[in-house]
């Protein structure tokens, strides 16, 4: 999962659905990933956007998933 590959090049993300407090989005890779309500405020979210805007929650998701592999293996 390089998040550089999936944001470059003026990539999109397309929203998927929402579920318990969290917008999921999915980039042009496939990856998908919570963008937690919380933290909008009151800014717009669109149903598809730059992927670049999306950085911040795409690296934070990777990182989520990278810890409880390492949860789990040990």
């Amino acid at each position: 999962m390089n998040i550089k590959d999936m944001v470059k090049d003026n990539k999109q993300v397309n929203f998927k659905y929402y579920r318990d407090g969290d917008l999921w989005y999915a980039t042009e890779s496939g990856f998908e990933f919570p963008v937690p309500i919380n933290d909008i405020g009151t800014a717009t979210f669109k149903a598809q956007d730059k992927a670049l805007l999306f950085m911040r929650y795409i690296r934070k998701y990777i990182s989520f998933i990278e810890q409880s592999k390492n949860e789990q293996g040990e």
